[in-house]
């Protein structure tokens, strides 16, 4: 409710009266039109017809003027003075039904109703409300001069602050660029030095690896050299046939001339030459002396120990959920004793045990990482500390540029939370951020709308917020709330409704919208007309 009509209010029900003569049911505004004496001529001008047939009790107007203070015409109206409150019209056809619309009882002149006059206590009353809301406004106004004066000061504030954090940017900026620099510097010699080291580590695996390559060539030499004369033969080749070169079963002298490089015989030094053809496919006597064990089934392996468990289903009849226990434990199985390791991943795990993990670095080289490492966390360090700064900026920045009314009376909200809890939900406006609506009794948080704008009238546009694009609705449109604002001297959410589906309705009172009122000095000398 605005000011000047709270104003116009008080004005209309707490003046003294003076009684002007007029036919009954004719306000004051209108009585020109109805000069005693004179002919009456319908107000909207379809006809003139003799004073003394206004108020006779026959519609002669169409309009129904000629009749303000009886039932005659069906369109027509009469004036309640109700003198102390305030005056009111009712249609024609309430004149003298014996029910008492008109609280100065002016309605029931002549239908012997029984009506007491109850203007000048209803008059009371509302001067009273009246007043209570006018002192409601002017302490509203009088937090809202001091919200505008605060809003300047953190203006002022703000944009002195982000001068500061715009400097202190700029030192920023430098030293995470001079902590690149050292950071560059220090990771050059770690670098090398770490590159180094594992080259080392490298050259001596290679080493060891050769050492054992011609170890294991000179125990293979020694096993073909059957007849231990220092060569190894065709004839003593031939006697394995897993070096086959074309695996087709039938392994002659000239496919075996030809590993041993087209020659009879090789000693030990030429064995090294051909040691290539013959080290993949060669397999040594003492594994092939050992029996090769038998595969085991998945089953075998999980089999019972107990007999009885075990037979106490047949192949066939296993139920289900046993079926799932083999599988579950078969997974253990694999798990806990490497079933069906490939061969070739057994190997390279006996190789890196064989090699043993890489050694420690040196101090030397363990010194460059602490300091490189050193470097990297300062320098990280830095460039969190210049995202942060960019992140204030960024914030203060709008802030600064934000809408918060004609003079920033409203920024107080900003960051600000209000809630209203209702029999089923908790609904929670965070002003210029976002809307959201959660069960009492437990349950996830749904998004009533996102900020939007602001969306009252052209007059009073701050009146209004509207909150869009929030949670969609089942099979219908994105969530959205209108917040309408109200002077009061709380920041309050009073009450939520939706109105229509997915589309809600918040009443919100805060000083921020209240607006200077009137001087409600009400003077003795002003009349109300009767």
């Amino acid at each position: 409710m605005s000011c000047q009509f709270l104003f116009l209010l008080l004005l209309s029900v707490g003046v003294s009266a003076v009684e002007v003569q007029r036919p009954r049911g004719v306000p004051l505004s209108k009585r020109q039109f109805y000069e005693e004496g004179k002919p009456f001529t319908c107000l909207d001008g379809s006809r003139t017809i003799p004073f003394d047939r206004v108020n006779d009790d026959y519609c002669d107007c169409q309009d129904g003027s000629d009749e303000p203070g009886t039932a005659a015409c069906p369109n027509g109206s009469f004036h309640c003075t109700n003198a102390g409150f305030r005056p009111t019209f009712i249609p024609s056809s309430r004149i003298n039904d014996g029910i008492c619309d008109c609280c100065d009882t002016t309605d029931e002149y002549n239908s012997g109703a029984t009506c007491q006059n109850t203007c000048r206590e209803l008059g009371r009353k509302e001067r009273e409300s009246l007043q209570k809301m006018a002192e409601i406004a002017k302490e509203g106004f009088l937090l809202k001069q001091q919200l505008i004066h605060e809003a300047k000061r953190g203006l002022e504030d703000k944009k002195a602050k982000l001068g500061d954090v715009q400097g202190s940017k700029k030192d920023l900026e430098a030293k995470v660029e001079a902590l690149r620099t050292v950071k560059e510097a220090a990771e050059q010699p770690e670098r090398e030095a770490k590159e180094h080291h594992l080259k080392a580590w490298e050259d001596q695996k290679a080493l060891i690896q050769k050492e054992k390559e011609s170890a294991r060539m000179a125990e293979v030499f020694l096993e073909l050299d059957d007849d231990a004369d220092g060569f190894v033969s065709v004839p003593e080749l031939l006697s394995h046939s897993e070096l086959d070169p074309d695996a087709d079963g039938s392994f002659t002298e000239a496919e075996a001339q030809g590993l041993l490089g087209g020659v009879d015989k090789v000693d030990t030094a030429a064995f090294e030459s051909i040691w290539s053809n013959v080290k993949e496919k060669y397999m040594s006597e003492s594994n092939a002396d050992t029996p090769a064990p038998e595969e085991t089934s998945r089953e075998e392996i999980n089999e019972p120990v107990s007999d009885n468990e075990s037979d106490q289903y047949p192949d066939d009849d296993i139920p289900e959920d046993e079926d799932d226990d083999d599988e579950e434990d078969e997974d253990d199985d694999r798990d806990e004793h490497d079933y069906k390791i490939p061969p070739t991943a057994r190997t390279e795990e006996k190789k890196d045990d064989d090699e043993g993990a890489m050694p420690p670095y040196d101090q030397e080289t363990q010194n460059l990482i602490d300091a490189a490492q050193k470097a990297r966390d300062e320098f990280d360090e830095a460039e969190r500390a210049l995202r942060e700064v960019d992140d204030q900026i960024r914030n203060l920045e709008k802030e600064i540029s934000f809408d918060f009314g004609p003079s920033s009376e409203f920024a107080y909200l900003y960051s600000q939370c209000y809630e209203l809890t209702t029999s089923e939900y908790i609904y929670r406006l965070c002003p210029f951020n976002r809307v959201t609506q959660k069960p009492k009794f437990g349950g996830s948080e749904t998004n009533l709308g996102s900020w939007g704008k602001w969306a009252g009238p052209e007059d009073s546009i701050y009146s209004v917020m509207k909150y869009e694009h929030g949670t969609g609705c089942w099979q219908g449109p994105s969530r959205s709330t209108t917040v309408k604002l109200t002077c009061g001297k709380e920041t309050v959410v009073m009450s939520t409704s939706e109105p229509s589906r997915c589309e809600y309705l918040m009443e919100f009172t805060c000083p921020a919208v209240c607006q200077e009122p009137p001087n409600l000095e009400i003077s003795s000398h002003e009349h109300q007309e009767l």
